[in-house]
């Protein structure tokens, strides 16, 4: 079993620089065509991506710790039957979304996952599965747990428990459906009662415990956690390099900035768009709650929803709320739709696994439909 904290993004395609090349331009291109929107885009996005950044090398400290791996364990040796061990995943996947980011949550349990179906024997494609559509589902508890909720309510001064509260249900609403749909598509491999093979991982004393503790009091805190996250990250990693516990190579592949880069120049670009243009906040001024989710979850597979959480959100939206439920849970409609997909691939092949992407897609397009009626319903009876 290759370690979850390895090799997760080496062999990185020659796409992320096209992609990077992308952004840098057309964020170049909508600065010289009109600098105050421009501007004004950049202001609006920059704290999420410095964020999610953060929040991938807290989880690069926490992998290194083994704190994923202990609990995946745990969760195998404890999980008397397939069921069992579905549950357990989904409660592991949510949380860790909420707390960390969608992100970091496909990148470094998707390989935890892997490691807690060899220790049961069991094939691990349905809970990769469960790993991606649920990370993307449950991404609608606090602020952080996605960057387009950061986009969306830039200016808003929303803090973490006002988020928390708003969110709750509809949180629970997705997470439950989305789980209830892969489990009805696996439930012939959740009756079985597969052995578990004796030892578990031991975590290790070290930052990444007190890292995630200090980035989920920022979150639920601050109105901006965004430096507050990256300052923690940036101490929890440089204590782990003087130990020689990471390499700085391995935090350069972790932060991948040209992905990272070429997101936030779109961003940028289409965010300016959105302030010069206002077609589309017009469109989405008009529609209702509902048609605001079904909206936003479309545009997520046309632009990827972090583009299309800044084209969208250039002007305040009529139901931002609604707006985020869309962006976050349409991603599940097909792999266009985040930047999870792409993650959840690399780091389940680098530790073995054979993530079942169509498989995955038919799932996302059952699911995402019925987690947005679900969320959607929820806080309708919130705004009650």
């Amino acid at each position: 079993m290759a370690e979850p904290r390895r090799g997760y993004v080496r062999g990185m395609p020659r796409w992320n620089h096209a992609l990077a090349g992308i952004g840098v331009a057309a964020a170049v291109t909508a600065a010289v065509a009109d600098p105050h929107p421009a501007g004004a885009a950049a202001t609006q996005t920059w704290p999420a991506f410095v964020l999610v950044a953060g929040l991938l090398l807290v989880g690069l400290v926490a992998a290194e710790d083994r704190l994923f791996a202990a609990a995946g364990d745990r969760l195998a040796a404890a999980a008397p039957s397939g069921l069992a061990l579905f549950a357990g995943v989904t409660v592991l996947v949510s949380v860790v979304t909420a707390v960390l980011n969608l992100d970091t949550s496909v990148a470094f349990l998707a390989p935890v996952l892997v490691h807690a179906a060899r220790r049961r024997k069991e094939d691990a494609g349905l809970l990769l599965s469960l790993c991606l559509l649920m990370s993307n589902a449950a991404s609608l508890l606090l602020p952080g747990s996605n960057l387009t909720n950061l986009i969306v309510l830039a200016g808003r001064h929303v803090s973490g428990n006002t988020f928390l509260s708003r969110m709750v249900l509809p949180w629970l609403g997705a997470v439950v459906a989305t789980a209830a749909v892969v489990a009805v598509a696996g439930r012939r491999e959740l009756r079985r009662r597969a052995p578990t093979q004796r030892g578990a991982t031991r975590p290790r004393i070290g930052t990444g415990l007190p890292a995630v503790v200090a980035v989920v009091a920022a979150v639920l805190a601050l109105g901006d956690p965004a430096p507050a996250v990256a300052a923690v990250a940036a101490v929890a990693v440089t204590i782990e390099m003087l130990r020689r516990r990471i390499a700085p190579a391995t935090v350069v592949e972790t932060l991948d900035l040209p992905v990272l880069l070429g997101l936030f120049g779109i961003a940028v670009a289409l965010g300016a768009v959105g302030r010069s243009w206002s077609v589309p906040t017009q469109a989405l001024q008009h529609l209702d709650t509902w048609a605001t989710a079904g909206f936003g979850a479309l545009a997520t597979v046309v632009f990827n929803n972090l583009p299309a959480a800044a084209l969208l959100s250039a002007r305040p939206p009529a139901h931002p709320f609604a707006l985020l439920i869309g962006l976050d849970i349409g991603p599940n409609l097909f792999v266009t739709g985040s930047l999870a997909w792409v993650l959840w691939l690399k780091s389940s092949r680098a530790a073995g696994g054979e993530p079942q992407l169509w498989a995955t897609v038919r799932l996302g397009l059952v699911a995402a439909p019925l987690a947005l009626v679900a969320a959607v319903g929820a806080l309708t009876v919130v705004h009650q």
